[in-house]
């Protein structure tokens, strides 16, 4: 049994379930926090389509991000937390400001507790979104070095969320001398196999597709991880010397467009991929159609918008190695389908 017991906050969350499965099978004893009781049965499905049964090495703390009560009781005895808990809206909020506050205030709740406690390390899983929004110029490859422009143009709500929370928790530990280390992940669009019901929105995506519930495929790109990988990183963040006071950006190679990952399930899936559009979307019909669709209207300023970004720093401090774009997407499809989360 590995030392150390992990809290991991949002414990029914994409990125989280998968962090847990793979905390589980290196020896590590989690506890997970959840919203309501109810939703640890929730957790407990997930782990069991990941082929985990972990027993006593599994526990549960209600709390929320949204207010202090709980966050004691989930920190006591946890040497490390990876803060995975962040709201991801289907579509665009009424305020900005609905994503922007739990968010914020949500991490910093959470690394006063862990402070408190006397946590050794937090990770916090951050986004791609925190780096590579609201820039002009030359396309470019993004780093840990850059930074999202919350004032610049085209910057979404969510985008601002993840990047506000984010400088907040930097600030917090420079100014804290009792808090605990600080490690990040900026993980891009993230894909994989998913475990359960209640689809994260990048999911809904291939889903989608596969489906036929997008008649066309407009011009998105996305840089893609596979959630995984991901999981892993927050691992390896955890524990490595190297780890303390960095971020890290958990990308797998380069952008795919929409038309990308529509090729690659129809060659790798056959006839399961029938479904899938050939034709594409001009950029006029797309925002023709987002003034009847909120989930369209949150990607129209990325329409033609090609954002890479590099995993050297990852690669190279940490060892990491992640799957190809191409096995995310087919990771996605297979699971969807194995699961029943697509139509007959």
């Amino acid at each position: 049994m590995s030392d150390g017991t992990v809290l991991v906050t949002g414990g029914s969350g994409f990125v989280a379930a998968h962090c847990i499965l793979r905390l589980l099978a290196a020896g590590h004893t989690v506890r997970t926090t959840v919203r309501a009781p109810e939703r640890a049965d929730r957790v407990r499905q997930f782990l069991r389509t990941g082929g985990a049964e972990p027993g006593d090495a599994l526990g549960f703390a209600v709390a929320d991000l949204t207010s202090d009560e709980g966050w004691a009781a989930a920190m006591d005895g946890c040497d490390y937390v990876l803060h995975t808990a962040s709201p991801f809206p289907a579509g665009m909020p009424r305020h900005e400001d609905e994503l922007i506050v739990p968010a914020r205030e949500g991490t910093l709740r959470v690394l006063r507790a862990a402070r408190d406690a006397g946590v050794r390390r937090t990770v916090l899983t951050s986004s791609f979104a925190a780096i590579s929004y609201g820039h002009t110029g030359a396309a470019r490859t993004f780093t840990e070095k850059d930074w999202t422009d919350v004032d610049g143009p085209g910057v979404s709500a969510y985008a601002k969320s993840k990047t506000l929370a984010e400088r907040a928790a930097w600030d917090f530990v420079e100014r804290e001398p009792a808090a605990p280390e600080l490690a990040v992940v900026n993980p891009v669009t993230v894909l994989g196999p998913v475990l359960g019901p209640g689809l994260s929105t990048s999911v809904t995506l291939v889903q989608r597709l596969l489906d036929h519930d997008v008649p066309a495929l407009p011009q998105l790109s996305y840089s893609l991880v596979d959630v995984r990988d991901p999981a892993d990183l927050h691992l390896r963040a955890m524990t490595a010397p190297a780890a303390h006071g960095e971020r890290f950006l958990a990308v797998s190679g380069a952008p795919q467009w929409i038309a990308d990952v529509a090729r690659v399930l129809r060659e790798r899936l056959g006839g399961a991929a029938a479904r899938v559009p050939t034709r594409r979307l001009p950029n006029w019909a797309t925002r023709l159609a987002s003034r009847m669709d909120p989930a369209v209207r949150t990607f129209v300023p990325e329409l033609g918008k090609v954002k890479a970004g590099s995993s050297q720093k990852a690669r190279t401090l940490l060892g990491w190695t992640p799957r190809t774009p191409e096995d995310a997407i087919v990771g996605t499809a297979e699971s969807l389908i194995r699961l029943g989360l697509v139509k007959a």
